[in-house]
């Protein structure tokens, strides 16, 4: 039985479709807090929650989970620098750089980045970058909180091209609903966050949304200086200096070269670049007397037995490698870190069973953001917070990037925001012992850019005797605070 409606109910005009109501969404929970840093004490809000993405037709497709911090007292928030924050993996959440480096606390790690005793725990963090900018942690889709409405609109960003323009979008209206078009704006993005800050760079200029300043932690923009494929030899070359500080770091160097890091580096870069590179370029035209040179040489400079590099044809892929340095010990190397060993099930095996430098990182960081999330920020869910690669369930699409074919590459979108925003400062911060992201194959992409020499000083770099994460090491997150404190200072100039 159907009941008519109401007499003074609107009347639908005949055609149209009937309304769809509003979707109701979450509210934001918002919480305020003090800490000390820098021998002041810094009062702040914390605002965390949900933002949705719809499509042209007003349908919600997916909610990003943020957490932003904005400093109390600070003045009109209209002009206050905000900072949007974001790490990599592709399926990494942002609680990296969130609850390492920038945020108000921060996880308790030893001196050198290794895992602490349990339980694990947070401090005050007298290293925030709170006290120069508001910051918001992004966790696109798939990572955190983050979840796409349907299942089946999930590939939608699990994409090189998706994730950016999801990510774009969450800015755009977070820019929107919070007022803050006429901030000075900064990206932050760690590993393949860094690829995305690029492609974000370009993506939103044409959007009218420029950058003040975008800060790379261990920054990949050019995959081909990555990827160990057949016919490609340029990561042999790039990723040699870092076997070199890995060799170093572990004490498998000659004399001469354990005692100066900087000197044996700029040794180890002036023939990677030269005579290595030329011969993997001659091939099986290399002669005998230059290969055993090569072979040699390549020794001196990776602690590797001559023969095992003989045998690899010169070329020694990266889980080879962080196998086979330590082999006599019974050990592994990591990748995200070097200076990290690991311990397999065989010591025979070709590659190692785990990254031990992953491993002495994950506990701490997951137990702790649940517990801080829930408790101190007050977000409650029973949703599982997808720290590193649970929640991306079919393969990423990389695709063409910036009209290219072949190795995924941002780089081109960051040269064209430089050209369209010739303000915009870049500042990029590598680790000597980071085997995912190496410091020469960071040199080799920012020289390869074709960017105009007039906006080469734009550009600044910054090395660390520390891994990919290279804030959880003690000295290095005092540096990383310095320098990007100054960078942010000349930035807003």
């Amino acid at each position: 039985m159907q009941t008519a409606p109401p007499a003074d109910a609107p009347k639908q005009p005949e055609g149209k479709p009937a309304e769809k109501a509003p979707e109701k969404e979450e509210a934001p929970v918002v919480t305020h807090h003090e800490i000390r840093a820098g021998g002041k004490t810094l009062k702040y809000t914390a605002t965390t929650g949900m933002l949705p993405l719809r499509d042209a037709k007003g349908e919600t497709e997916a909610h990003i989970f943020f957490m932003a911090y904005t400093l109390d007292g600070a003045g009109d928030t209209a002009h206050r620098p905000l900072m949007f924050s974001f790490n990599g993996g592709p399926g990494s959440a942002s609680v990296w750089l969130h609850l390492g480096a920038l945020g108000p606390k921060r996880v308790v790690m030893q001196p050198d980045g290794q895992m602490p005793a349990p339980p694990f725990h947070l401090v005050d963090n007298e290293y925030t970058w709170l006290d120069q900018t508001d910051l918001v942690f992004i966790d696109p889709v798939g990572t955190g909180y983050s979840r796409a409405a349907k299942p089946e609109l999930s590939k939608k960003f699990w994409s090189l091209r998706g994730d950016i323009e999801s990510v774009g979008e969450f800015i755009r209206m977070y820019l929107t609903r919070y007022e803050r078009w006429t901030s000075p704006l900064f990206l932050v993005g760690e590993s393949y966050g860094t690829t995305r800050a690029a492609g974000l760079a370009g993506y939103l200029v044409e959007r009218g949304i420029a950058f003040n300043g975008i800060v790379l932690v261990s920054s990949i923009l050019n995959f081909e200086t990555a990827e160990f494929a057949k016919g490609n030899d340029l990561p042999y070359v790039l990723f040699l200096p870092t076997y070199a500080a890995t060799a170093w770091y572990h004490h498998k160097l000659a004399p001469d070269l354990q005692s100066d890091l900087q000197r044996t580096l700029k040794e180890v870069e002036a023939w990677a670049e030269n005579g290595y590179a030329e011969a993997l370029a001659k091939g099986d035209r290399l002669s005998a007397a230059e290969r055993q040179a090569t072979i040699e040489r390549l020794a001196r400079y990776t602690g590797l037995d001559p023969h095992y590099i003989d045998n690899s044809d010169l070329r020694v892929p990266i889980f080879r490698f962080t196998k086979e340095l330590l082999r006599g010990q019974k050990r592994t190397v990591g990748r995200i870190d070097s200076r990290f060993k690991g311990i397999d099930e065989s010591a025979a095996s070709a590659v190692p069973d785990f990254d031990p430098s992953i491993a002495a990182i994950r506990p701490p960081y997951t137990t702790t953001f649940n517990n801080y999330v829930r408790g101190e920020l007050g977000y409650k869910t029973d949703l599982e917070y997808y720290i590193l690669g649970e929640g991306i369930t079919s393969p990423w699409e990389w695709g063409p990037s910036s009209s290219r074919e072949g190795f995924p590459d941002t780089s081109n979108d960051l040269r064209s925001a430089f050209s369209k925003n010739p303000y915009m400062k870049l500042y990029v911060a590598s680790g000597y012992f980071d085997l995912a992201t190496p410091y020469f194959a960071t040199e080799y992409t920012l020289a390869h850019m074709g960017l105009d020499p007039s906006l080469r000083s734009n550009i600044r770099t910054g090395e660390y005797e520390a891994g990919h994460m290279v804030y959880i090491d003690s000295k290095s997150l005092t540096k990383l605070k310095h320098e990007v404190g100054e960078f942010v200072t000349s930035a807003l100039k």
